[in-house]
């Protein structure tokens, strides 16, 4: 059985905007988690005018409040930028108001630019060599269990409840799977990103993995762009402006996803169709069938029964269809 989950960057399409995106980042939700997916979260992107979701924890509490059964998290919370007191305590709070529904997605990506980064930490330049102590931080204040000794030992992360957020780590390489290994959190996997260091860090993850007070078993998602439709020749046709896309973010051009009719007046040199070419490898693209045959291809080489799915392309009514077509593809236990 393939447990099936959304990452979504509350993207915006050329001619649209941020309030247009977030409405479709919540109808997404609202109809995913009918579709019978699993978890849904939200990513924390910076100093962008392509990417509506700056700031997960409020989408969190608006998508949660309009849903009932999903779980709901981040993918994922820039710790470096931030106090682990207070990251603990937004999502206690969010736990608080949604028992059993709220997920803490870290990463450990800087941001953005350096200039992106001081404005995050109001110019203190901290040091990304931090990050394991700080997660470990994290974890004591969502356990109480900040070791003695420990200069905030006395510092208690309010509110308290019965239940924790279940907190996973998000890593693109083997490194930050024995992170997540080593300090027994849920880890995830951007395919989406780096593809070619999964199956290492796969098997770095299950093989160094020490259980914790959040978890007491390696558990593992894996993330990936998808774009899906009835036949291979209308994804190719769709996905072409999440390639563009993918093309402008790599240079570091504009971030709004662009038309399919404006991605064909678009000039390619030979390097630009070599990059598209290559991104591909972070995605699977085409029908129903194809997409099923190749992430449970895809299974077996990570060892994971659940894939987070991404889904950046301008039709917004399209990417609802694919994701549509991906819960009768797998069977999902829909709702309603």
């Amino acid at each position: 059985m393939v447990q099936l989950s959304v990452l979504d960057q509350s993207p915006i399409s050329k001619g649209s905007d941020a309030h247009a995106a977030l409405q479709q980042t919540l109808q997404l939700a609202m109809t995913t988690e009918q579709l019978g997916f699993t978890r849904f979260w939200v990513a924390e992107h910076h100093n962008t005018n392509g990417l509506a979701s700056s700031s997960p924890e409020i989408l969190i509490s608006h998508i949660a409040s309009h849903t009932k059964t999903i779980r709901v998290g981040s993918g994922g919370v820039l710790l470096p930028q931030y106090s682990p007191y207070k990251v603990a305590e937004n999502f206690k709070t969010l736990e608080a108001l949604f028992p059993g529904r709220i997920d803490l997605g870290i990463g450990r990506s800087p941001g953005g630019a350096t200039a992106t980064r001081l404005a995050l930490t109001d110019s203190i330049r901290k040091s990304m060599n931090e990050f394991p102590r700080q997660l470990k931080d994290l974890q004591g204040f969502l356990h109480d269990s900040l070791p003695a000794g420990h200069p905030f030992e006395e510092v208690m992360a309010a509110p308290l409840s019965d239940t924790q957020p279940e907190m996973w780590l998000l890593g693109i390489s083997h490194r930050g799977a024995r992170v997540a290994a080593e300090n027994g959190t849920s880890f995830t996997y951007g395919h989406f990103i780096s593809p070619g260091e999964g199956r290492r860090a796969a098997e770095e993850y299950f093989t160094k993995f020490q259980p914790s007070l959040s978890l007491s078993q390696p558990k593992m998602n894996v993330c990936i762009f998808v774009v899906c439709a009835e036949t291979q020749e209308e994804a190719e046709e769709l996905a072409v402006s999440q390639d563009i896309w993918l093309l402008n973010v790599g240079k570091g051009k504009d971030t709004q996803i662009p038309s399919v009719s404006e991605t064909k007046e678009v000039p390619l040199s030979d390097e630009d169709k070599r990059i598209i070419r290559n991104n591909r490898r972070r995605a699977i693209i085409g029908t129903p069938e194809k997409v099923k045959e190749e992430l449970l291809l895809l299974k077996e080489v990570y060892g994971t029964d659940e894939f987070m799915i991404i889904t950046n392309i301008y039709d917004f009514e399209a990417k609802l269809r694919s994701y549509h077509l991906l819960a009768d593809a797998f069977k999902l236990n829909k709702k309603g």
